[in-house]
């Protein structure tokens, strides 16, 4: 999982980390800790952030877990964004001497519009993952379902019109 978070916040030089490894896994775990108060997931999760300790390990072949992994992994992402935006806000300043000028504020910015996608990443899968990973627009039909009529290839009285289709 700390691969995954390292490419959405785009940590992925190993040779120069910005982020330290364990910096990433306390976030993920922090990230899981808060999920798994509004999310029921097919697993039943132990997360001690303190002991740095997640069990089951979702990302084990006996009890993967998709949709736990990508929604910890874009919330930490947001996390860890989220508080680069606040480290670099102190930073954002302007300037101007004469014909020279710094302006600095343009990298809180782009933070920012990377925050808010990820979150919307974030919130959109939630969203998916409490509907059941449903396609939108596609129901359901029973035999007594306008409409259905057509896909079973029956008729039926229609007592408006008084006709058959």
């Amino acid at each position: 999982m700390t691969t995954i978070v390292r490419h959405l916040v785009n940590d992925i030089d190993s040779s120069s980390y910005t982020f330290a490894t364990d910096r990433v896994e306390t976030t993920i775990l922090v990230a899981a800790q808060l999920m798994i108060m509004n999310v029921d997931f097919n697993n039943t999760y132990e997360i001690n952030v303190e002991a740095s300790t997640l069990s089951p390990d979702p990302t084990d072949t006996d009890t993967k877990d998709n949709p736990f992994i990508a929604l910890a992994c874009l919330r930490s992402a947001c996390i860890i964004i989220g508080s680069e935006i606040r480290k670099e806000s102190g930073n954002a300043i302007s300037i101007k001497d004469g014909p020279s000028a710094i302006d600095l504020r343009g990298v809180t910015n782009t933070l920012t519009v990377l925050y808010q996608d990820l979150c919307k990443k974030y919130e959109d899968a939630l969203l998916d993952y409490r509907a059941g990973n449903s396609v939108v627009g596609q129901s359901v039909l029973g035999p007594y379902s306008p409409g259905s009529h057509h896909i079973r290839g029956g008729t039926y009285s229609d007592d408006r019109s008084g006709g058959y289709f």
